[in-house]
């Protein structure tokens, strides 16, 4: 009998304590984290997964966008708030919502401080980033005598953290290179805290890091919580556990004669007797086209059905001709053991896009066992 009656995400609360614990285990007891909840909470969500953290102890969130951490604030959420990205557009409303920004550029700190001063803000916290090699935010080693002037001739902000970002944390052929990063980290913050005449929290490392750089915990360490399970690292999958699985039904169940076609375009001409099933889940869902035409697959009562034709924008088709399988029963689309990474994987991608694709018309569901 099916487990499920609609599609559905399921959000399990107790992998997520586990997954928390786990990471906490690995860091010394002085050393805070990060729970990065952007995107959704990774496709899930991120309101949920904030308050479930926040209970058990998070330090810090961090997010992309000011609208995100609104939306936090405005769920109840009182635990500080990192903006990763932010605008200068947003930066009265971060203000107004307790948020903290990201300040990554001459421009940045130069129209943060603008508005701060405005608002008669008095060392207001910021979170000052370094690029160390990941090349896409962050100020330059050569920038810090700008900064320390910008920060002497204003009240209105005080750094709370220095922060870069490790490249190939999870990729242990790239050991040299991630320690380059951190010896320059090292470097760049023992040269802007002597000029600053106090510490700031020190924070590099991000999920995989955590895992394979000790050396580099610093006083923080950032952790994407939405993906665990799913990565690269053999670590993640021996002992970190995904929090999130997707689930469908079979609505409708055809049997094509050879010849006919089946779904838009008539991407797909049976060969001989071919039976499918419809799916209610489709690319507005997430699901891509670029897994229809046997790329990628769903898992029935154990076995793999492959998308076939285009995939829909509601629905997609799959072969089960050699499944035994009825209309009603359930369609694992990614699960514990048919992951997210081996899904996308058949379609040249990474679990993290598939992941946060799940659009928010998929039901959600919570499941704590705690």
């Amino acid at each position: 009998m099916s487990k499920v009656k609609e599609t559905v995400l399921e959000i399990n609360l107790t992998h997520l304590t586990h997954n928390y614990t786990y990471l906490k285990s690995k860091l010394d007891s002085k050393v805070k984290l990060l729970a990065v909840v952007k995107a959704a909470g990774y496709g899930s969500d991120a309101i949920t997964i904030a308050k479930h953290l926040e209970k058990i102890g998070a330090d810090y969130f961090a997010v992309a966008y000011v609208s995100e951490g609104i939306t936090l604030r405005k769920a109840g959420v009182k635990t500080p708030i990192l903006v990763l990205h932010p605008q200068p557009v947003n930066f009265s409303a971060l203000i107004e919502y307790n948020l903290e920004p990201s300040i990554y550029s001459p421009r940045i700190i130069r129209e943060f401080i603008k508005v701060a001063e405005a608002e008669n803000q008095k060392d207001y916290p910021v979170h000052v980033k370094f690029n160390t090699g990941l090349n896409r935010l962050g100020f330059w080693e050569n920038d810090v005598d700008y900064i320390i002037s910008c920060l002497h001739q204003t009240n209105a902000i005080k750094v709370k953290s220095l922060f870069s970002h490790l490249a190939a944390s999870e990729d242990h052929n790239e050991k040299k290179f991630t320690m380059s990063q951190v010896n320059s980290f090292k470097k760049i913050t023992s040269d802007i805290i002597n000029k600053l005449g106090y510490t700031p929290i020190l924070h590099q490392c991000n999920t995989s890091g955590i895992l394979n750089y000790p050396e580099a915990h610093f006083d923080m360490v950032r952790a994407g919580i939405g993906l665990y399970g799913y990565g690269n690292d053999a670590d993640y999958d021996t002992h970190l556990k995904p929090i999130a699985s997707l689930k469908s039904i079979i609505s409708q169940i055809h049997t094509l004669e050879p010849g006919e076609t089946l779904g838009y375009n008539r991407a797909f001409v049976s060969n001989g007797y071919t039976k499918t099933a419809t799916i209610p889940i489709g690319h507005a869902d997430g699901i891509g086209r670029q897994y229809g035409n046997r790329k990628g697959f769903f898992t029935i009562n154990g076995n793999k059905a492959y998308i076939i034709g285009n995939v829909c924008m509601d629905m997609v088709m799959v072969d089960i001709t050699d499944i035994d399988c009825k209309e009603g029963d359930e369609v694992i689309i990614f699960d514990n053991i048919s992951s997210a990474s081996i899904i996308a994987e058949s379609a040249g991608t990474i679990s993290y896009e598939l992941l946060t694709a799940i659009s928010p018309r998929v039901k959600r569901v919570i499941i704590d066992n705690n």
